[in-house]
């Protein structure tokens, strides 16, 4: 089973970029997608359904050309949950998950921190979710987190560790928050796999960053526990220009 997680910054903006040609040769089973930007009726379905995706999956904020997730699909899930059930949260459009025979697997949109009230609503919303996963863990126990998780989890995932130490995304506790994520039972596919530096997934627009590799490691595909010797591949794909984030690319046996 081939996951893409991909935050494309708009949906329809990213198929006016070629979005669905590239999606046809990936040719993931499963595509993750947040930061939608669109209702359910402003997205050209019949189009996805060409490419090959019959099975389509979308939850939008309450707010207009807001956050929002979708999953779309080769096969169709057993289950569908739309949310967390926690109010706040899915007034935003955060949280979709499908359950397939051998795997569950989430698009996670975690909020940025971008301002001291957002950076207050971040951190209202991880301890809120850890709890909510620690509880679906129990009965979804081989579940895919796939996501932006708005967050650089050590010195390696981020161009300069330095500078960006007080930045949102970056923070002491926003870092200690993913590792004790991970550590309650999820493995970071990536970098299970690959150890090198200089892998990024979402590059600012300004300053000529992408151009430059100026980067962040911010969307993960997370694994929980008992698929680790599932775990067969897991790359980033910075080739694909559709978005100021690039897919993350997991395969599972």
């Amino acid at each position: 089973m081939k996951i893409i997680s991909y935050n494309v910054n708009g949906i329809r903006a990213a198929i006016s970029k070629g979005f669905l040609d590239w999606l046809q040769q990936a040719n993931p089973d499963i595509i993750c997608l947040q930061e939608i930007k669109a209702t359910e009726d402003q997205i050209p379905k019949m189009e996805i359904e060409a490419a090959g995706y019959p099975y389509q999956y979308y939850f939008s904020a309450e707010k207009k050309g807001y956050s929002g997730v979708a999953i779309l699909s080769k096969t169709e899930p057993k289950n569908v949950v739309f949310g967390t059930g926690i109010d706040y949260m899915d007034k935003e459009g955060r949280n979709l998950r499908a359950d397939f025979e051998n795997v569950s697997v989430m698009s996670l949109y975690l909020p940025s921190g971008t301002n001291i009230d957002r950076l207050d609503h971040k951190f209202q919303y991880m301890d809120d979710f850890q709890k909510y996963i620690d509880a679906l863990k129990k009965e979804v126990p081989n579940l895919v987190i796939c996501g932006d998780y708005n967050i650089c989890h050590e010195a390696i995932d981020i161009h300069d560790p330095i500078r960006n130490a007080k930045v949102s995304g970056f923070l002491p506790e926003e870092r200690a928050w993913l590792d004790g994520f991970m550590k309650s039972g999820f493995i970071d596919t990536f970098r299970f796999l690959n150890k090198e530096p200089h892998n990024y997934s979402w590059w600012s627009y300004r300053a000529n960053a992408r151009n430059n590799n100026k980067g962040w490691r911010i969307d993960y595909c997370l694994a929980a526990e008992p698929l680790k010797d599932k775990i067969s591949r897991a790359f980033i794909l910075p080739e694909a220009k559709h978005s100021d984030h690039c897919p993350v690319v997991l395969e599972l046996l």
